[in-house]
């Protein structure tokens, strides 16, 4: 492969957002007192939170939509009734508590080291401005990367297409010589191969997937592709 650009994903990627947004949450139910079994909220929350994105990545419901949404269903399923006004100082503590928390990925700053002197390295992210530019900052990775792609500047979210192509504009990249790197096959796998951009699957739940895909378990395992 003839690779001089690589784009990564960022939650779920190279940022542990599952372990972040648990520790986050346990801070702001304490802060509030909000008397939930934590385990018991999160366990519904996680489903419910992914399929918000999934409806906020094909523009069915808003930034604020989906931050009110995930919360109140996940209260409702487990019974435990909470006013609007609290759901909303919690949504509010939630995006500001995030990004205290950084773990990330076994591997990460391994194979940004190992990456970073042969190729330009950019983030494309469905993710909100003003949250992943404190991860990114918070966590040491800002320095690694060229440009920040967020779906907010580019104005629609992975896997549209406009958004691949707005990256390889801002990174001044063709997509021949771009890799595009994340955990949804969805958004980060096909949005890229459908764009005209190889991909590397990023599986960590280790889903099966065909022979012709890319795909690593652990990050350190991109070494084989690049």
């Amino acid at each position: 492969m003839n690779i001089k650009h690589i784009f990564f994903d960022l939650d779920h990627t190279l940022w542990d957002f599952e372990t972040n947004s648990d520790i986050a949450f346990e801070t702001i139910f304490k802060k509030h007192e909000v008397n939930v079994s934590l385990n018991k909220f999160l366990n519904y929350y996680r489903g419910i939170n992914e399929n918000y994105w999934k409806l906020y990545r094909e523009e069915k419901i808003t930034k604020e939509e989906l931050r009110y949404g995930r919360l109140k269903q996940a209260f409702t399923k487990i019974k435990h009734e909470v006013k609007d006004d609290l759901i909303n100082m919690l949504a509010v503590d939630y995006i500001e508590v995030l990004p205290n928390n950084n773990q990330l990925f076994e591997g990460a700053y391994e194979i940004l080291d190992h990456l970073k002197p042969n190729y330009k390295l950019h983030i494309i992210t469905n993710g909100f401005n003003e949250v992943q530019s404190k991860k990114l900052e918070n966590s040491g990775l800002q320095g690694y990367f060229d440009k920040i792609i967020t779906s907010e500047d580019a104005g629609v979210k992975k896997p549209n297409p406009i958004i691949f192509k707005y990256a390889l504009e801002q990174a001044k990249a063709c997509s021949t010589e771009s890799i595009m790197i994340g955990d949804n096959w969805e958004a980060d796998v096909m949005g890229a191969i459908n764009t005209g951009i190889d991909a590397i699957y990023f599986n960590y739940h280790k889903k099966s997937v065909a022979e012709n895909i890319k795909s690593v378990n652990n990050l350190l395992e991109i070494k084989q592709y690049l």
